[in-house]
């Protein structure tokens, strides 16, 4: 797991080689061959775009390494990979240094409980480009694993809790043992110093034995000495501290004198023309390295310096060694990432044997009487005749297409417990299946025979018969059964595996169609199979078109390329210009937040047609910290409000474990940060009586919170009425009076801001029952969330989803209504407009999504890269120069509606010398009024009649957005007709 470009597909060669035993690739092109990216367009690309796995075998132990993409469009399959792994490898570039993926690799490596190991790669770079001193180069070192180990200790303290399902109050429990210790520490041996490309490497272990071996007793001595402010005292033979360095002149870190000066040297010499005399004399013979003389005769001294370096600090056994001692077998991983996983539940009815399959689990048992449990985290397509022909003992395998289909689907699988047999029945568990339910409908619950298994060999596969507890395999047979990941289990009564979590969704959407329309059926089947194929790709239909999502640039052109070339083969495509989703809000941020509640905002109210219900809404402007907890907190609210369903007599039909409970409790208390955040931030412009007042208001919202949306669990709160401030009844204008109604204030209850009696207050319609031929309470309650359901999905300005806002409904019923027929969707409809038009009333905002941008320029570009920045709306955070070089870096946010002709337009600008790095960073309101006309003397005397004003960048984006949906756009032919000359004229 890296950075894109960091090395690790060059590493991975030469693991295979070693690995293997040169029978999948020979030492001789390790380093080059990228036999790991085997797809056509990640040679063309030189990036990895799948996750590829290959068992290899080092000694009496069996590895599986799985080579994962560094591109943030490909995180989805650095999602896959990770659960199924029990330790990770991240790797740094030590010239580029720790950056945004590094730290996504290291936040996915704690969040899925793997033990991480550190390897500095491109230690090369140092000597040959950057021409650093030894002292400069340990410096660089020191600082790249101190930023790694700062990165971990955020993570261990809780600091990303945010981006976690399980929260802060699990770091205890996720921490590998070291207390505060650093994660990497060279003494330990989980960090390694390295130039894959060439294939040497090293840890300090390996130089402490280099020079103990005069003298053994000392060799705990050198290895503790060989990495910090220690240096070697040469007069008493003895390691001393940083204390005594001060008294001695010209002494260094015993880093620096002992291991990187030897390799500098060995640069130094062995890059001469007679070169190679000096390798032979100084390290070939002197160390006892077999070399072949074909190698230390070959003309180009880099290839000497490589053969004799390779043989000299072999980095294939280096890093076999360190997982083999640094990192957890596959029994003691599960038993540490079980609570993860599969998180214990108290439940009753199928105890023991629930029980049993997770004690299995935990211990990664193969008896043979051990219920078989399997994760399956992608499914990835291959065609038929690259199947493997034969099987096991020489038989010929039957491999059937199913239809016209030429890709067949293989479960990309680990087994966690049992030993998994070619030809089993076993049971397809959805995310979403309880046991304690069942599932009648087949749909979260089917039982499948498996066909055939395969052990991965990077592109190969080799079919095998049976695969026991704690390793990887492909199975063929559950193309129809499963879309993206599924448990798999010998027993129905099995909790499925926990979801998996993204770093980034899929933002960016284009329209798609065929151009035939003939060709509609091969077209919506080749969607399909995408798809499946792809972990992140989402394909829906809106509005009667085809849309596909993906991550970004290069994953759309990849998900087309699939389509085109594999999926639908035959298919002539239409595919429109990126679109970009958006969201709305309405103005109000910090002190305006504040302000915009001062006055007394007015409600807007819709009756339904039949008379019988109204409603009236306000809209209010959610903190950002807080509309920020509620997005990236999702999984966990959609836990927490599915499976604490409290049953009317009190109990409760699904009881949550302690974790959760746990977690539940951190989420609340940074949902009560995030506001206390808030007002931190605007103390300085408020008066601490109206401070403390708005404070209790927020708090107060919190209190009263009915549902969330959209899909139940967005960032937008519906918000029950405030019962003591209200009348409980309305009076129209032909003289009915309606009753209030009042909501549940459940997802309060389930966050723990009210207890269960404080809620369940709340619960009652004020006065009187409802007239006849009125709904009943329940429904009537369902029709308005269902009714704010829609439109939080769909806002007044461009149909996009709602963002940070709270809705204060008060709905009323009226008796004595003549119609006593029930008009359900009137009643939601009601609902909806007016939330749509509360929005509407209260100054709405378009929200755009931000990249997080990061530059790397030489000086001489360095303008033209502000000027593209600026054409493309970026806002500009800092720049920096890279230590040793002329090389400039540059952070910026950058919205994602520009992205798409960034690239090429830097590529332009800097003739190809500057490179970018996009990640989504956050959602930021445009603060233009998207309606804005002159209206005051000062707005008037300003823009005068609007002739002299630019383009509205808000309400640009919205009608580009209603063209694309078939919403009606006011355009106006004629903009400013006193300007506008179309025809000469002649006297």
């Amino acid at each position: 797991m890296a950075h894109v470009d960091h090395g690790k597909t060059t590493l991975a060669d030469h693991l295979v080689a070693y690995g293997s035993g040169g029978g999948l690739l020979t030492p001789k092109w390790a380093g080059q061959a990228r036999v790991m990216d085997h797809l056509p367009e990640e040679r063309a690309r030189a990036i990895t775009m799948k996750s590829a796995a290959v068992a290899l075998r080092h000694g009496a132990h069996r590895v599986h390494l799985i080579d994962s993409p560094g591109h943030l469009d490909f995180c989805s399959e650095v999602s896959a990979a990770a659960r199924l792994a029990d330790s990770a490898l991240i790797l740094v570039d030590v010239v580029d240094g720790v950056h945004v993926q590094t730290h996504a690799a290291l936040r996915k490596a704690f969040a899925e409980r793997l033990r991480p190991c550190l390897v500095l790669n491109k230690l090369d770079r140092l000597i040959t480009e950057m021409r650093l001193e030894p002292e400069e180069a340990y410096g660089r070192l020191r600082r790249i694993v101190a930023e790694a180990n700062s990165v971990y200790s955020d993570l261990r303290s809780g600091s990303y809790f945010s981006s976690l399902l399980d929260g802060p109050a699990h770091a205890q429990d996720v921490d590998d043992g070291d207390g505060d210790e650093d994660a990497f520490v060279p003494q330990k041996g989980n960090v390694i110093f390295a130039c894959a490309r060439d294939g040497w490497g090293f840890r300090i272990h390996d130089f402490a034995a280099l020079y103990a071996q005069a003298h053994p007793d000392m060799a705990r001595k050198l290895l503790g000495g060989l990495w910090g402010p220690y240096c070697w005292d040469k007069k008493n033979r003895k390691v001393v501290g940083k204390e005594a360095m001060v008294s001695m002149t010209n002494q260094q870190p015993m880093f620096v004198e002992f291991v990187l000066k030897p390799l500098w040297k060995a640069y130094k010499e062995g890059l001469k023309e007679d070169g190679t005399s000096w390798l032979r004399d100084q390290v070939v013979s002197r160390y006892n390295l077999k070399v072949s003389q074909r190698e230390l005769q070959n003309k180009e001294p880099e290839k000497v310096l490589q053969a004799v370096l390779k043989a000299w600090l072999p980095l294939a056994e280096t890093v076999m060694t360190m997982l083999v001692e640094c990192t957890q077998d596959p029994i003691a991983a599960q038993r540490f990432r079980v609570p993860k996983l599969m998180p214990e539940r108290e439940h009753a009815g199928i105890v023991a044997e629930a029980d049993k399959v997770r004690r299995c689990v935990t211990a990664c048992s193969t008896s043979a009487r051990a219920p078989v449990v399997v994760f399956v985290s992608k499914m990835f397509g291959l065609a038929y005749k690259d199947l493997p022909p034969s099987g096991v003992d020489g038989e010929l395998l039957n491999h059937t297409t199913s239809g016209s289909d030429d890709e067949c689907f293989l479960a990309f699988a680990r087994v966690f417990s049992g030993v998994l047999r070619a030809g089993q029945k076993v049971f397809v568990l959805s995310p979403m299946y309880d046991p304690l339910k069942g599932d009648t409908t087949g749909k979260h619950l089917k039982e499948v025979e498996l066909q055939y298994l395969y052990e991965m060999q990077g592109q190969d596969l080799r079919a095998v018969v049976s695969v026991g507890a704690g390793n990887l395999v492909a199975i063929q047979g559950l193309g129809d059964h499963i879309m993206k990941t599924a448990t798999l289990s010998s027993t129905r009564n099995c909790w499925p595996f926990a979801s998996m979590m993204f770093q980034v969704s899929p933002l960016l959407k284009v329209a798609i169609e065929p151009s035939n329309l003939a060709d509609l059926g091969a077209f919506v089947n080749g969607l399909r199979l995408l798809n499946q194929a792809d972990p992140l790709a989402e394909c829906t239909q809106e509005n009667g078109q085809y849309l596909l999502a993906a991550a970004g640039k290069v994953h759309l052109e990849l998900c087309i390329k699939n389509l085109n070339e594999r999926f639908a083969k035959n298919v002539k495509l239409n595919v429109s210009e990126p679109l970009v989703s958006f969201k709305e809000t309405i103005q109000g941020e910090g002190v305006g937040n504040m302000e915009s509640r001062k006055g007394p905002q007015e409600f807007v109210e819709r009756t339904a047609p039949d008379g019988k219900f109204a409603v009236r809404v306000k809209v209010i402007r959610l903190p950002d910290a807080l509309t920020k907890v509620l997005e990236e907190n999702e999984k966990l609210l959609c836990h927490t409000i599915q499976g604490q369903t409290a049953r009317s007599d009190g109990a409760t039909g699904l009881q949550c474990s302690q974790d959760d409970g746990r977690s539940v409790a951190k989420l609340r208390q940074h949902m009560l940060s995030a506001i206390d955040r808030e007002l931190e931030v605007i103390s300085m412009q408020v008066d601490k009586l109206k401070l403390e007042r708005h404070r209790k208001t927020l708090l107060g919202y919190l209190q009263r919170i009915w549902a969330l949306g959209p899909s139940l669990v967005g960032p937008n709160l519906l918000l029950s009425p405030d019962v003591r401030s209200s009348s409980g009844a309305a009076t129209r204008q032909d003289g009915r009076e309606g009753i209030l109604v009042c909501g549940t204030c459940r997802i309060s209850e389930k966050l723990g801001f009210v207890s269960v009696s404080d809620a369940e207050t709340s619960n009652s319609i004020a006065n009187s029952e409802p007239s006849t031929g009125a709904p009943d309470h329940e429904t009537l309650r369902n029709i308005i969330v269902s009714g704010f359901q829609e439109a939080t999905n769909a806002g007044p300005l461009c149909d996009e989803p709602m963002w940070g806002l709270a809705f204060i409904v008060e709905p009323y019923i009226f008796s004595h209504s003549p119609d006593n027929a029930n008009r359900s969707y009137e009643h939601k409809a009601a609902v909806r407009e007016a939330c749509r038009a509360a929005v509407l009333q209260s100054k709405p905002r378009l929200v755009q999504p931000m990249y997080f941008c990061e530059l790397t320029t030489p000086t001489v570009y360095l303008g033209a890269v502000y000027a593209v920045l600026g054409d493309c709306r970026a806002k500009v955070l800092k720049e920096e120069m890279q230590e040793g070089t002329s090389l400039f870096t540059v952070h910026a946010y950058l919205p994602v509606a520009e992205s798409s002709e960034f690239s090429e337009k830097l590529r332009s600008a800097t003739s190809g010398a500057a490179s970018a790095r996009l990640a989504l960073s956050h959602w930021e309101a445009i603060p233009q009024d998207p309606f804005f006309i002159p209206k005051t003397q000062e707005e008037i005397e300003e823009f005068g009649d609007g002739s002299n004003m630019g383009p509205n960048l808000a309400k640009t984006l919205i009608n580009s957005v209603r063209r694309r949906k078939g919403l009606h756009v006011e355009d106006k032919v004629v903009e400013h007709g006193t300007k506008q000359r179309t025809r000469a004229k002649k006297v």
